[in-house]
């Protein structure tokens, strides 16, 4: 997080950018709270997978989406309709076929995957108070990145995509330093070159991602840029194929065509509404005044018999003969 506080004041610096150690005067509050909420949504995440195995704390950190859709809804007065619901509902349920938790599934749901062997080390090291107190903080973490993305679509286009990944950044570097100290946890430095070149990786592939996030809910609801975080997994999926050569279930197979389809469907609903003429219809006291204000004149009728009645009565007496 230090490097990418530096990196995000140099490029700022570097590009003109206005305000970049506070950011702009109108959205600083947010700015802090974004960086706040943010860093607990962070800390959920990396404190549950120390007790909980991947694919419980993945299932649990991807309530964050429809929770944001939610949040969007009520506090910022944003449209979420029934199809958007039904969209992440279903995307959770890809999510859960994919991840298949063991407090679902059981514990011998994944054995012989890389999951699975998180499973179980998971489990040997913890015990139930432990996985429970897991659970509890996970949720705060929903919360955290819940109030994270809510005050980045409060910010919008106020601030640049950079303000909000230079505050999110410094109060990680920041609160993560005074905790460390405070605990008196022990400042480990990798000493193999493999493991730095993982860590420069992850700081790389984070910034980025951030950065783009910040950009998507700028441009988009709450409920519908949320909703694109699902495919994250689908991603993890191809990628740990790649790598770990995992050779994904058919259930896993199944949840990433309801993830892929769902997104579709939001994205091509979208497109349908976008396209759609709203046409207002006007009331039946309006409709009838204009009919009687454009009706055709009849023989022997006066323009202005409805409209100046003394007129009227003039054209009467000189029209009438001796």
């Amino acid at each position: 997080m230090g490097i990418t506080y530096a990196c995000c004041i140099i490029y700022m610096l570097s590009a003109g950018v206005p305000d970049p150690f506070l950011g702009p005067k109108g959205v600083r509050m947010l700015l802090v709270c974004r960086g706040f909420v943010g860093f607990f949504g962070l800390f959920g995440i990396y404190y549950s997978l120390q007790y909980l195995s991947l694919s419980d704390a993945t299932v649990l950190t991807f309530l964050a989406p429809l929770c944001t859709a939610i949040a969007g809804s009520l506090l910022l007065g944003e449209k979420f309709s029934v199809r958007e619901a039904l969209a992440g509902i279903f995307s959770l349920f890809g999510v859960i076929l994919i991840a298949r938790p063991a407090f679902i599934f059981g514990a011998g749901s994944q054995d012989g995957t890389l999951a699975g062997d998180i499973v179980n080390v998971a489990m040997e090291k913890s015990t139930s108070s432990q996985r429970l107190v897991a659970v509890g903080v996970a949720l705060v973490g929903v919360l955290g990145g819940t109030g994270a993305y809510i005050s980045i679509r409060a910010i919008g286009k106020r601030a640049h995509p950079l303000h909000s990944l230079t505050s999110f950044s410094i109060q990680c570097v920041f609160v993560s330093t005074t905790y460390m100290i405070a605990t008196k946890s022990p400042f480990i430095i990798p000493t193999r070159l493999d493991w730095l070149g993982l860590l420069m990786l992850i700081g790389i592939f984070g910034f980025i991602a951030q950065v783009l996030l910040t950009m998507g809910l700028q441009r988009e609801t709450a409920s519908r840029g949320s909703l694109a975080l699902y495919t994250q997994i689908i991603f993890a999926t191809i990628l740990e194929r790649i790598f770990f050569k995992s050779i994904p279930s058919l259930l896993s197979v199944f949840g990433t065509l309801i993830i892929l389809t769902s997104a579709l469907y939001v994205v091509l609903t979208k497109k349908q509404d976008s396209n759609t003429v709203v046409l207002n219809q006007p009331d039946e006291q309006a409709l009838e005044e204009g009919l009687l204000e454009n009706r055709s004149i009849e023989p022997g009728e006066s323009v202005l018999e409805d409209k100046h009645p003394a007129a009227r009565d003039s054209i009467e007496l000189r029209s009438v003969r001796p």
